[in-house]
């Protein structure tokens, strides 16, 4: 059994590993959730060889693995996640690196010169920067993996089966849909293929018991969230 590490009231970076420990299922124990924030701050300032700079991160068999793309990568090799070949497993840890800058990037729109600071000590500059997210770089990403689905198939990473970068993806278009409704609207039938991988995902029998239960936490207050000031058409 393995423990994953992560704040307790939000999904935030952690959901993308734990979509990949449910729909792979791999046994697992939440251990923010199950004993708080103050214990995760106790155990990760433990003296440790290999430490995690910040949650996500997952303690397997005596090593201590952080970074989400790190944590997937490791899971997608072991747990049959990811592509048998090299070839491919490079490729979907590269997709999931460029899910990973997506999501930095749509936290920045809301906290764009200090992350530390509150949202509305920085909302000019929000203002400026959600503009520039929506009008190319939103856009611009979906593109990217509109062509990988086109060029592979069904899955990004080919083949007939999903790996945790389609699991990544479905999270990211949730993340965007719900911190910027009305900019998705307008560019999601532009990118059809992405959109049914979306579904496909939303749909797998494996992922049922965590999407249907209380344990999927909803967003809110974590790298998405929703300003209506800062979405648009």
């Amino acid at each position: 059994m393995y423990d994953l590490w992560y704040w307790s009231a939000i999904p935030g970076r952690g959901e993308f590993v734990r979509l990949a420990l449910e729909a792979g299922g791999i046994a697992y124990r939440d251990r923010g959730r199950e004993q708080g924030d103050d214990v995760l701050a106790l155990d990760m300032a433990r003296e440790r060889p290999d430490p995690p700079f910040a949650p996500p991160y997952l303690v397997a068999d005596g090593l201590t693995i952080a970074q989400t793309a790190n944590i997937l990568a490791f899971l997608g090799e072991r747990h049959g996640l990811a592509p048998a070949d090299a070839a491919g497993r490079c490729w979907v840890a590269q997709l999931q690196l460029t899910i990973a800058d997506a999501v930095d990037e749509a936290h920045d729109v809301h906290h764009p010169i200090d992350a530390g600071a509150y949202y509305e000590e920085q909302k000019p500059e929000a203002a400026r920067r959600a503009r520039a997210f929506r009008e190319a770089r939103i856009a611009r990403y979906l593109d990217y993996f509109e062509r990988a689905l086109n060029a592979r198939g069904d899955w990004l990473g080919g083949g007939a089966r999903w790996s945790y970068a389609d699991l990544s993806l479905f999270q990211l278009v949730e993340g965007l849909r719900f911190a910027f409704p009305r900019r998705m609207r307008t560019l999601e039938p532009g990118f059809p293929a992405t959109i049914a991988l979306r579904d496909r995902v939303a749909a797998l029998p494996e992922l049922q018991p965590y999407l249907s239960s209380d344990r999927r936490l909803p967003f809110g207050d974590g790298i998405f969230r929703h300003y209506p000031e800062l979405d648009g058409d």
